[in-house]
């Protein structure tokens, strides 16, 4: 996933999380943690476009010069943004799915990862719904190379799902219509009514196992005119 466009990008090796819930282990992890929180919260208020470099050194307490000299232009904070968020999702996925085997539990699983990251961190997630053509040249190819691994691992669960449930639904149709359910949650979700990210996701996994379920069942059953 590497590309030219890439090479003088800060790295951030997969141990050091970027997330609340595991604290950074150097001075760098915590600046570049605390400058990439502030980037989302300007990108979130005045979008892409409208936000500029001042803006982020502004928001991040970080001169205008030594903001340039990390980060040489407000694409590449984007991109680092995006990227953490897509590895960060599919490292927790990897670790959960070693814990069943079930076909079915794992589309579960599936689900609850993406809705629990999605809750938490909302306004990242309307950043790269509303941003996610703005990279190009490399680091939009490595954008989209991890956003073609997530969803071939989904890809993965429901054709395994599809072949123990003995249904007939078309994995590719299944698999976007998941996404579809899942990705606007930010648009609509309301914790002061609505239930939790794990409350969600049973829910959630159950309307749509449900639905393809009982879909290609009645289409097997259909007989011709």
């Amino acid at each position: 996933m590497a590309s030219s466009s890439t090479q003088a990008t800060p790295q951030i090796p997969a141990r050091r999380r970027l997330a609340a819930d595991v604290a950074p282990e150097t001075r760098f992890d915590r600046r570049l943690a605390k400058i990439l929180r502030h980037a989302t919260e300007v990108f979130f208020e005045k979008g892409y476009e409208g936000a500029s470099m001042r803006d982020l050194s502004r928001a991040s307490g970080m001169s205008l010069a030594g903001l340039y000299h990390y980060f040489e232009s407000k694409e590449k904070l984007l991109y680092l943004i995006q990227k953490h968020t897509f590895t960060t999702i599919m490292e927790r996925l990897r670790e959960r799915l070693n814990a069943s085997d079930d076909s079915d539990e794992r589309i579960r699983i599936f689900v609850l990862n993406h809705l629990e990251y999605f809750l938490a961190n909302q306004k990242a997630m309307k950043v790269l719904s509303h941003e996610d053509d703005v990279l190009k040249n490399g680091f939009g190819s490595e954008i989209a190379a991890l956003k073609r691994e997530y969803y071939r691992i989904c890809l993965g669960l429901m054709e395994d799902y599809k072949r123990t449930s003995g249904n007939g639904f078309s994995c590719r149709i299944a698999v976007l219509s998941l996404f579809g359910m899942m990705n606007w949650i930010y648009t609509w979700h309301n914790p002061r009514v609505d239930a939790d990210a794990r409350q969600l996701a049973l829910q959630m996994g159950d309307l749509f196992l449900h639905g393809i379920s009982n879909g290609s069942r009645k289409k097997k059953s259909a007989k011709p005119n």
